[in-house]
């Protein structure tokens, strides 16, 4: 696929700037993305109302200026074959209308070669690893800690297709307070179960699954002592059996514990009181993270000499760039807004740049059932797991619905919809579309020819859906700026759309056997592309429905 065809256009637009004299510097945020309504072009860019205010002019009198140039050089340019018209449009958006001629040899160029014609090379083999969910082993998985696993996935699959080198990571957080209360939570169940009358603190671990841990432990004979770990391990089981059937695997778990006993901690304060950036005030070790922009200076060790969470963190990211990672991505939960200034600010303070580090606040999900939000209290036990979910609605119609939303955006996920067999369940209308597909595919005499005649798709509804198809590189690069999958399922409804719509609108198997293999391109090339989004997400490709 020609994906460097908006590159061309930029460059063709900066270049007409240049004659017209005006200040290169203001073509930095130049843009040129799919129009909304192809009733004006298919690409376009709002540069001239940008220029507008420097140049003290109309932006309708700039985009004529701009125009004029683009006209004048298109006219000794090989990208005169591939556009058809340039025109100013609405309050000065210069908008580019792309040839048949192009359309069909994309449409060729994804039907000859398929999933290669789809790859980016924007990566470049750069190494990242992304660190999501990493609940604490203290109870099963909730549909905020799903959430994440469904879009650092997908994120991760993302940038694999846009030739990153990726590795997703767990960081199990095994030890320290959580872990005792977790002990003791199924310590007081065991001596429940032996029959003493017990009275259970607020702040312990109340959710029915305590007693399954406390039968297992007492069954097995385990002291007191070692209650936590055990209960950490039996639910970290649980948590890698729950994201297994999520589709959602690891390459490495990560542990807190070992972390602590390998000194990395020590190494890593020995290097920040190397370079000046630790200070001893009233008894405790600081960091002056105000150094690099934090609001305030953090402590790394308290005056009962106890490591803050932030001490192993630090070490723990400096670790990450130790094992040749350039790029670190983390997904938190909206409660860690506050956290990422001093992580940030350590990052800086080893050296690293400070965009290496990419901090994605995901925020929480609400599930509706019955038409009533169900409430969630993490400690009692009484919350919507992601066990339940992928039990009540299957794990495509998860993972679709948990990406649904923009990661900065509150999401509603409503049960009753995700289970409904109908256009009104995205993920359901989407994946309709291909099991249609595979089925003309598959039942047809003819076949697609990569010799067809694509020059015999005239029809309105064959062109948009090409056009649709052409989106693809587009909405990869704004998943890949955006660092969020979300447009991807935005995308695939709309290209399942304009499916829909051509084919309720013309037969795909004609009398006409030129006209049948072109239309089977056709939709082969909707196939690949439909297909390809769904496995970027995680999500299954039927053949039938």
């Amino acid at each position: 696929m020609k994906e460097n065809i908006q590159e061309e256009i930029i460059r063709l637009i900066k270049e007409s700037v240049s004659l017209l004299k005006i200040d290169s510097v203001f073509l930095n945020e130049l843009r040129l993305d799919p129009t909304q309504d192809l009733r004006f072009g298919d690409l376009s860019t709002n540069i001239a109302m940008r220029l507008s205010k420097h140049l003290k002019m109309p932006a309708d009198k700039v985009a004529f200026n701009i125009l004029s140039a683009v006209n004048s050089i298109l006219e000794k340019s090989p990208l005169k074959e591939l556009i058809r018209e340039v025109k100013v449009e609405g309050a000065g958006f210069i908008n580019f209308y792309l040839s048949d001629k192009y359309l069909y040899q994309q449409l060729k160029d994804i039907v000859d070669k398929e999933i290669n014609a789809l790859r980016l090379n924007i990566g470049k083999g750069k190494a990242v690893l992304i660190e999501f969910v990493s609940a604490n082993p203290t109870g099963s998985l909730s549909v905020a800690h799903a959430r994440q696993a469904a879009v650092g996935d997908a994120l991760a699959n993302i940038l694999e297709f846009l030739n990153f080198k990726v590795k997703k990571e767990y960081y199990l957080n095994d030890e320290g307070n959580q872990i005792d209360i977790l002990g003791k939570s199924v310590y007081l169940r065991i001596k429940e179960l032996s029959g003493e009358k017990i009275e259970f603190p607020d702040n312990y671990y109340q959710g029915g699954y305590i007693y399954d841990i406390a039968k297992e432990a007492k069954q097995a004979g385990i002291e007191e002592k070692s209650l936590g770990d055990f209960s950490a391990n039996y639910i970290l089981n649980i948590i890698r059996r729950e994201l297994d059937d999520f589709g959602v695997k690891f390459d490495s778990w990560y542990s807190q514990k070992e972390l602590n006993k390998s000194g990395k901690i020590e190494e890593a304060l020995k290097f920040l009181k190397k370079k000046g950036f630790l200070y001893d005030q009233d008894g405790a070790l600081w960091f002056k993270s105000t150094s690099f922009g934090d609001d305030k200076d953090r402590v790394l060790i308290k005056s009962d000499g106890a490591y803050t969470y932030l001490a192993p963190d630090i070490a723990y990211h400096d670790d990450k760039y130790k094992r040749g990672f350039e790029w670190l991505i983390n997904l938190w939960g909206p409660d860690h807004h506050g956290y990422i200034g001093r992580l940030k600010a350590s990052v800086e303070a080893f050296g690293r740049l400070p965009g290496s580090l990419s901090v994605l606040i995901v925020q929480l999900a609400t599930i509706f059932k019955g038409g009533n939000p169900v409430q969630m209290s993490t400690r009692r036990g009484e919350y919507i797991t992601l066990r339940e979910v992928l039990e009540e609605v299957g794990k495509d119609a998860s993972r679709f619905f948990f990406m649904s939303r923009r990661i900065s955006s509150h999401l509603d996920f409503d049960l009753d919809i995700a289970k409904k067999q109908t256009a009104e369940n995205p993920v359901y209308y989407v994946q309709y579309a291909y099991a249609r597909i595979y089925s003309i595919l598959r039942n047809s005499s003819v076949k697609p020819d990569k010799c067809a005649d694509l020059s015999l798709l005239k029809e309105e509804e064959e062109k948009v859906l090409i056009k649709k198809l052409l989106q693809f590189p587009y909405i990869l690069n704004v998943c890949f700026n955006t660092q969020d999958p979300y447009m991807l399922t935005v995308y695939l409804q709309e290209l399942a759309e304009s499916f829909h719509k051509f084919y309720d609108r013309h037969r795909v198997l004609t009398d006409n056997e030129a006209l049948t293999k072109a239309r089977l391109s056709l939709i082969e090339g909707v196939r690949i592309i439909t297909g390809t989004s769904l496995e970027l997400l995680g999500i299954s490709c039927p053949q039938k429905m």
